[in-house]
């Protein structure tokens, strides 16, 4: 049977509080629950110890995992994305900002949701430990909406309270989440190697129509237009070599490249300017006389009377081997210039080159925005059987520019206009440098150079239709394409990482310690209830102390002197006077005097509801 205050019971222990001077409370006639009838212990579901331990283990896993995408990011050139956006109605920017965003905002929401948890049950967990002051307990409200964050660090630390503390520096902490994750994705166009195939169309094999001298004409057709408008190679040329044609795969590629490994023929000219030169005339008529390094010789005649400019080329027999075929022997470009107007005397220039070809296994690359070849490197000399190596060319080079006579006047005006087109391209080249064609002359290497390069392309750009023939074969290849590629952004990821780790384990702690500081506490109702707080205090008998117009301040001075905590019988809220202090300093106040202190009435009877009302006075 509980004892009752007029028993006199012992003042040291919450059980049963002592007889008050200030306050009377009944809490001794509250029926003692039995163990089959106390309601179970109310937990709040959001900072269930399991709850949080899982949110905590998926925050760590989180931070794990953008170190390991940062990781592939940096590696891999970023993460495959559509070339379209699968959403039309946002843009990519939109999507790599919200989707982030939105991962973390649950996060964030049920750490301030454990957060205020921890707020909140503070009071309760102080007067379960029993012997604070109202200050520390009834009077301290961390969750109130009033009281912000700042001010919750502040109290908590004034208070010791650091579990409070450590939680609401969290909460703060998880405001940081969201803009991290926001900048944490970035969408960029970026040169993208990925592997690939092509399709080879040609292979090393003589054709079979190279007697019609079409791909010669073609040839010198497109040299002299690359020195009309400036030109660089053609398709599958670059410089010396020459590629088997390959078609690279379907698609829209922005500035992409496709490296395969295919035939290549590389061609030389093998220029030289001759070792001497001589120039003799005989009635307006020139014969000139060259001899070579390789101890060959060429003559020219030539009459004046047909112009002051001239140019030809003409094959080298005394500098090819015994029985070789016109079609294959080293030639001589000719040139000749005499400036009338300067009254200088005239100019002559030879050049003897002996062109060869070589069939490579190589690699090389090709812009597939316009199709100009790469650099083109060595794999291996062998490319299997074919006629260009084998018989019946036997690895010798077409000169290009001197052909057999033909019956065919089709073929034969082909033969001589590459003839004359060739030498004739490369004189135009000479009279467009800044000095004139006079410059030329005056430069030992310029007749060399210019046509060096001019015969090189021209022989390259024939070498496609002459030593190629058709093929259809898969061939395996790299395609290196402007794609957009979606990049973990390093500082954010690094940011965002720790953070989740910091804030999952902080969190996890703070809440396995906050479980173990409930123990004591038995709530069997959410305490945010007026009912709930009416349930706990209602026979405490301190709520004679205070008016419902009392503000904070008045509060706290009528609550003076006054230690606060839980009955552990019954887990009400009882409070016991501080030894020494007896009650003075703060009277009892009840009826006329109380509404007399705080100027309310007349002092004779307390205002009724109806004259308070028409007084039209506040509290």
């Amino acid at each position: 049977m509980p004892l009752s205050m007029d028993q006199g019971a012992s003042p040291s222990s919450f059980g049963v509080s002592p007889r008050s001077q200030r306050f009377r409370q009944s809490v001794y006639q509250i029926p003692t629950p039995g163990p089959t009838k106390r309601p179970p212990r109310y937990e709040p579901f959001i900072i269930k110890t399991w709850l949080v331990a899982v949110v905590a283990a998926c925050m760590i896993c989180f931070g794990i995992a953008i170190e390991v995408a940062l990781h592939i990011s940096s590696t891999q050139n970023g993460f495959h994305v559509r070339e379209k956006n699968v959403f039309p109605f946002a843009s990519t920017q939109f999507l790599t900002s919200f989707f982030p965003t939105l991962l973390v905002v649950p996060l964030a929401y049920f750490w301030s949701l454990a957060d205020w948890m921890v707020r909140w049950y503070q009071p309760y967990i102080s007067l379960a430990e029993g012997n604070v002051p109202a200050s520390r307990s009834i009077l301290l409200d961390y969750a109130s909406i009033a009281l912000n964050q700042i001010f919750v660090l502040l109290y908590s630390l004034k208070y010791k309270h650091y579990l409070v503390y450590i939680s609401t520096l969290t909460a703060f902490t998880v405001i940081l989440l969201q803009p991290l994750a926001g900048s944490l994705l970035q969408v960029r166009q970026v040169p993208y190697t990925s592997d690939s195939t092509a399709i080879s169309t040609r292979i090393a094999a003589l054709s079979p129509d190279v007697s019609q001298l079409n791909a010669f004409l073609a040839g010198a057709g497109y040299v002299d237009a690359a020195v009309y408008g400036d030109l660089g190679d053609p398709p599958y040329v670059h410089g010396v070599w020459t590629a088997a044609w390959f078609e690279a795969p379907p698609g829209l590629y922005l500035n992409g490249s496709l490296a395969v490994n295919t035939t290549g023929i590389r061609t030389e000219v093998n220029c030289v300017n001759p070792t001497s030169l001589n120039l003799s005339s005989s009635g307006g008529n020139y014969t000139a006389h060259a001899t070579f390094s390789n101890a060959c010789s060429a003559s020219l005649a030539f009459a004046t009377s047909n112009g002051n400019q001239q140019y030809s080329v003409l094959n080298a027999s005394s500098c090819a081997p015994q029985g070789q075929d016109i079609e294959f022997q080293p030639v001589v470009f000719w040139y000749y210039f005499q400036d009338t107007s300067a009254g200088s005397g005239p100019n002559v220039a030879a050049v003897f080159c002996a062109p060869t070809i070589n069939v490579f296994a190589m690699t090389t690359s090709m812009d597939l925005s316009n199709g100009a070849l790469g650099n083109c490197t060595i794999l291996d000399t062998s490319v299997g059987s074919n006629n260009v190596t084998g018989s019946p060319l036997n690895g010798q080079a077409f000169n290009g520019v001197v052909f057999n006579q033909s019956s065919n006047v089709f073929i034969a005006a082909r033969a001589i206009a590459i003839n004359s087109g060739v030498p004739g391209t490369v004189f135009r080249f000479a009279s467009q440098q800044p000095g004139g064609v006079q410059s030329v002359f005056n430069n030992p290497h310029g007749w060399l150079n210019a046509t060096s390069n001019i015969y090189t392309q021209h022989l390259a750009i024939a070498t496609q239709a002459v030593y190629f023939g058709p093929n259809n074969e898969t061939i395996p290849a790299i395609l290196t394409t402007n794609a957009p590629r979606l990049f973990v952004e390093p500082f954010p990821a690094h940011f965002l990482s720790v953070l989740l780790i910091t804030i999952g384990i902080t969190g996890l702690s703070v809440h396995l310690l906050h479980a173990r500081s409930r123990r004591k506490l038995w709530l069997t109702t959410p305490p945010g209830s007026i009912a709930s707080i009416v349930s706990m205090t209602s026979r405490s008998g301190f709520g004679e102390l205070l008016l419902p117009y009392d503000d904070e301040r008045q509060m706290r001075a009528n609550l003076t002197g006054l230690k606060f905590g839980l009955d552990p019988r019954t887990g009400a809220i009882v409070a016991e006077e501080e030894p020494g202090a007896g009650g003075e300093g703060v009277s009892l106040l009840t009826g006329e005097d109380k509404y007399r202190s705080t100027g309310f009435g007349d002092g004779s009877t307390p205002l009724s509801t109806s004259s308070f009302k028409e007084k039209n006075e506040t509290p």
